[in-house]
Parts: structure tokens; sequence; C-alpha cells
């Protein structure tokens, strides 16, 4: 049975029903959906950013020291970064949807306990494990999120906002924190997360929509799928690796307890990467011909920069105004407001890679970046808040948006669909990262720097900070005028294989591979693991798009199973 014509762009997870497509949800509950989305986003970033006004008070109440103080920020980033993988995994194989639930009332619970903590080790703890929930929620939204928002551009708008949300949450976090801070106590940071998330999650059990975009397939192929080998493997190197940064940012490089995490976390990474050429591409949990799609390389790349420059500007500005300007904690949270305007109304500016081309909107990102970072470098004294420093938010902010929006966006248009979760997975931990080498670099070289000059009081080793960010924002810069491709589109032809055409329409629709096998063996497997209905009758179906690629659907006119999907941006044409 053909589909009839039309020029409509179809959902990830449509499914022929008697030649008719199912109705996607209504406009008001997918924005409600995103409002959703968002939340998760912004309940993740307020978690950290919201700790750095809350810290000072946590060190006088639990007696903590500069370093153990500096763990509650690292404790969360280490497994938020470490089991980003594993868990957009799960998304991808499993449920999204009861993904994503499980990690926003894990979170909202742990957070509870976190603010009745009362010692530092117990404290620290619930942060790491306030990290994993929150893992959970980053990949399994983005899944969720690209296939609530199938058409282009309706998902570019909607996949910066998401973004923009984390970035808003960064300065908002710092503004409720504070006022948390200076009018109850900072119990209450963890009881806000603790208020939000609960209820929310239990709302989403009910209106989180079905995986309908699910593959069937068996247990036992979705665990070789999981690939829990390599996926522990990496986990495992990740939190190897934070953490010998997180310790070597107080001076202490040389020392066993850095070098010794350091290497065998060098080595496992090693370890992974050789694991996952030995694997069947389908069952690897990051094949290794995802690092030679289309720009991906280095648009992972880009992606370790929006948070290492918003962490640098936290790190030096929170410690400068408060420490050394002796302002108070809601003074210099207000004074950080510029930065959330800036991210949000740049998180606005999805629907334009439809007009200007990804390269050119993260370019002109990263020009905004290398100017703010240079104004930041001569911000000295309290009197160049204005003439130096607010302008330099607006810029840097305003760039590091634009690059974070854009490169989220490409990142989703290079990869296949089927991916989204550990795509999203990818990114996320990149983002993170590069937060994580931000905190170790600039604390390393703020110290260094200040010991040979000016001390503590002075601005020389936070001048310096910003000019080694100079550095890689300008490498980060030449890297993408050089290595971006402009006008690639990824034409998926078996799974997990693809091909790459140059993108002369402007359409960039690709087929999913998962549902548009080529490989006798892989469309095996899925009539194999597909679960039929009495009777329900197997038949081969030829697409529109290529009369030579098959695929194997399961039909009923009564009871239809979970079927194959189409990606997005198929059209359906006239045969």
């Amino acid at each position: 049975m053909l589909p009839p014509t039309t020029t409509a762009v179809l959902s990830p997870a449509v499914t022929l029903v008697d030649g008719r497509f199912p109705r996607g949800p209504s406009q008001a509950r997918k924005y409600f959906l995103l409002f959703i989305f968002c939340l998760a986003q912004f309940i993740d970033s307020f978690n950290n950013s919201a700790l750095y006004s809350a810290i000072p008070a946590l060190d006088e109440t639990l007696s903590m020291t500069q370093g153990e103080s500096a763990w509650l920020i690292s404790a969360f980033q280490l497994t938020f970064a470490s089991f980003l993988l594993m868990s957009g995994k799960i998304s991808d194989l499993y449920s999204p949807k009861w993904t994503f639930v499980g990690g926003l009332a894990g979170e909202g619970l742990v957070s509870l306990g976190a603010g009745f903590a009362k010692d530092k080790i117990t404290l620290i703890v619930l942060r790491a494990l306030t990290g994993i929930s929150a893992s959970l929620t980053i990949p399994s939204a983005l899944t969720l999120l690209v296939n609530t928002f199938p058409e282009s551009r309706e998902q570019a708008r909607a996949i910066g906002i998401f973004g923009g949300c984390g970035a808003v949450a960064n300065v908002l976090g710092l503004v409720i924190g504070a006022i948390f801070v200076q009018y109850a106590s900072w119990h209450w940071v963890f009881w806000f997360v603790a208020l939000v998330a609960t209820p929310v999650s239990f709302v989403c059990i009910f209106v989180l929509p079905s995986e309908n975009h699910i593959m069937p397939m068996s247990q036992a192929t979705k665990l070789k799928k999981l690939d829990l080998p390599g996926v522990s493997t990496l986990t495992i190197a990740l939190i190897l690796f934070i953490f010998a940064l997180t310790s070597g940012s107080n001076g202490q490089w040389a020392s066993a307890m850095v070098l010794a995490p350091l290497i065998i976390s060098i080595f496992m990474i090693g370890g992974f990467l050789y694991w996952e050429t030995l694997l069947p591409a389908d069952q690897a949990a990051v094949p290794p011909s995802t690092w030679f799609l289309p720009n991906f390389s280095v648009l992972f790349g880009v992606a370790l920069l929006p948070y290492l420059w918003w962490t640098t500007v936290f790190i030096v500005f929170t410690t400068l105004w408060q420490s050394i300007y002796g302002w108070r904690v809601i003074d210099s949270a207000i004074h950080m407001i510029p930065i959330g305007v800036a991210s949000f109304t740049m998180s606005w500016t999805g629907p334009l890679n439809r007009r200007i081309d990804c390269k050119y909107l993260i370019l002109f990102g990263h020009v905004g970046l290398v100017i703010a970072t240079i104004l930041l470098a001569f911000a000295d004294t309290p009197d160049k808040y204005w003439s130096h420093v607010f302008p330099a938010f607006l810029l840097g902010s305003g760039g590091a948006m634009l690059t974070y929006t854009h490169t989220n966006i490409a990142i989703f248009r290079t990869t296949p669909s089927y991916m989204a979760g550990t795509v999203g997975a990818i990114f996320n931990g990149a983002l993170q990262l590069g937060s994580a080498v931000g905190i170790a670099a600039v604390t390393s070289i703020e110290t260094s720097v200040e010991a040979k000059k000016g001390g503590f009081l002075a601005y020389y080793g936070r001048a310096a900070a910003f000019w080694f960010l100079l550095g890689i924002v300008g490498v980060e810069l030449l890297s993408v005028a050089v290595f971006f491709k402009t006008g690639v589109t990824v034409l998926e032809k078996e799974s997990p294989g693809a091909e790459y055409v140059k993108d002369t329409k402007g359409g960039g629709y690709v087929k999913d591979p998962e549902a548009f096998a080529t490989e006798k063996t892989i469309a095996n497997e899925k009539i194999e693991d597909a679960p039929l209905n009495d009777g329900a009758t197997i038949y081969q179906q030829p697409t529109a798009v290529n009369s030579a690629v098959n695929a194997y659907v399961h039909d009923s006119r009564d009871i239809v199973d979970e079927l194959p999907r189409l990606d997005r941006g198929y059209r359906v044409e006239e045969v």
C-alpha cells in the first residue's frame, strides 16, 4: 500500500496505518513538553551555578577547606559527565520516557536529602549521586525533543530554547542561590531543586509520549547494543580523568594522587577506542565511524568551549567581587545578569541556520568571544564594570550561546536520528569536560602567576587566565574556519553505515538506517525481534525516495505493533 501524496515533513516516529499517517501531538502539547524538557535542563544547570553563591556559607557551616568545597562542584560534574554516554545508550535502546522520569525523580529525592546533610562527606557523596541522576535526564530529553519536533525549523528552534534554558539557569542559579543564602539558608538551594523536580517527574508519567520510535528487538539484542564493557570502561576513565584534573588544580600536578589516575584514564580511553573497533558497528557504544561523520569531530571540539568560557568567568569574578572587592553575594549575582540576558536572547537564533550556514554562525559567535575575552583581561578595577565587564558579558555570553546553539543543531543534523540519545550524551559530555578542564586550568594558571607576581589581591593571575582562554578561543576559531565543511548532508543507506553527499537543494532529508536496512542480516534481525500479533503479516514496502531500498514492516487492519520509524525530514513523493 502506497502512502498518499504529500509534501509534509513527517515525524521520526511516524508509522503507516491503513495508508494513513497518525496525527501527531497538538502544538499546545508539543510546547508543554518542550517546557518540561527545558525545566530539566534548567535544574541540571541550576544544581551547579547556585552552589557558587552558597559555597562561602557551606565552608563556614561545615568547616570545609577550599579544596573540599571545590568538590561540591566537581563531584556533580564528575559523575554527570561520566555517566552521560551510558544514559544515552539506555535512552536509545530502552525507554527515553522512563529514563527521563527516573532521572528527574532521583535528582529531586537526592537533593532533598542533601538539604538535610550535616557533614561535608555526606554532602559530597549526595552531590555525586545527583550528578548520576541528572545525567539520565539530558540524553533522554534530547531524544524525546527530536521526536516531538521532527520538522527542521521547529526542531532548530526547540533545540536552541532547550540550550538557552541551561545558560539562563547558570545565571539565575547564582541569583536564586544568593537570595536563599542571604535571606534564608544554604539548605534551600537543595530543597528548591527537590520542590521542583519531584512533582514534575510525577506529571511526566502521564504527559510524556510513549516510545513508538523504539525499534522492537529482543532483550539479548538490546544488551549487545548497550556495549556494557565499552561504556563501563569509558565511564571509569572519565571519572579518573576529571578527578585528576580537579585534584591537580590545587597545584599538586606532580603528586601520585594526580598522576596515577591521569595516566590510567588515558590508557583506559585508548582501550575503549580499540575495543570499539573490534565490535560490529551496530553493537558499539560509539562506532569509530562516528568520528568520521561530516564535521562531527570539529563540532565535538567546539562543544568544549561554551561552558569553559562561562566557568572561567564565574570562577574569576565571583571570587574577585566577593573576596577582593567585598561585594555582597546578591550584588555579585545581580552583576552577572547580563550573561543570562545575552544567552537567552541568542538561544532564539536557531531558525537562522535555514538562511545562514551553521559554520558562519559559529564563527560569528567566536568573534564575539575573542573581543569579550580581551576586554576581560583588562578589567582589573571595580570602576571598569560598565566600560569592560558589561560589554564583555553581553558579547561573550551571546557568542558562547550562539556557538552552543548552532553546534548543537549542526551535530544532530550530521548524525543519524536513531543515535539521538548517544549523540546528545557525547555533546553534553564535551560541554562538561570543557567546564572541568576550565576549572583546573584557570585555577592552576591563576595560582602559579599569583605566586610570582602580585599575590591573590592583584589581577595578574586572573588576566593570565583570560589570555589562556583567548588562546583556546583562537584555536577553535581557526579549526572551524579550516575544517568545518558547509553544505554536507548525511544520506543514510544502511545501518549503521552512511554515505555523504553535497546538499545542493538545501533539503537535507535523509533515510533512517534503522527503518530502511539494505543488509539482509539487519533486516532479518528486526523481523525476528519484532513481536507479531495474530493476523499480522510481513510485507516488503518500497520507499518513495529510493525503490532499491526496502523496509520490512508489520501491518494489520486491526492492530499495528511498534513499527520501524521513518526518519525526520522524509518527504513522501508520488510514485
